[in-house]
């Protein structure tokens, strides 16, 4: 055992004095102490890319989403989350489960009034038979592509 790992560290040895220094040429200048980077051009288009993907990301805000319904009856929630995405496609249906019952909220809103005016639309609308309530929760706000950054 003790040959096969001085036999192993023998050969590391060798192997490291071994290595070709003939090719430091192409890394560094005639300054000796400085390195030139050679960097592949298809970076700066994945740093662009990637910088565009994070500029359109979903980002998160206070905000209010509606309790539509909260029920153990799978059949009556499941009625109204279709009647909600049918009537409301602009907006997003939120459906958790929490035992036994399970929950609906509705909506991404900023303002609590924007809440309340869709709120008093799907009581008009008799989706729900109960009443519907204002939550404050943490919601998902895209960023408007025509309006300038925020900096932060």
């Amino acid at each position: 055992m003790k040959t096969i790992l001085f036999a192993g560290c023998t050969m590391l040895c060798f192997s490291v004095l071994a290595q070709d220094t003939t090719k430091n040429h192409l890394y560094t200048d005639s300054v000796i102490g400085t390195v030139t980077v050679i960097k592949d051009p298809r970076l700066d288009i994945l740093a662009k890319k990637e910088a565009e993907f994070n500029s359109s990301a979903i980002k998160s805000s206070k905000g209010f989403r509606l309790m539509v319904i909260s029920s153990n009856d799978r059949n009556l929630t499941m009625k109204v989350r279709s009647q909600l995405l049918q009537r409301y496609p602009e907006q997003k249906v939120y459906m958790t489960f929490q035992s036994p019952f399970i929950k609906i909220k509705f909506g991404n809103f900023v303002d609590k009034e924007e809440a309340a005016r869709y709120k008093s639309q799907i009581m008009s609308s008799k989706i729900v038979a109960n009443n519907v309530y204002i939550v404050a929760e943490t919601i998902e706000v895209k960023q408007d592509k025509n309006k300038p950054k925020e900096e932060e």
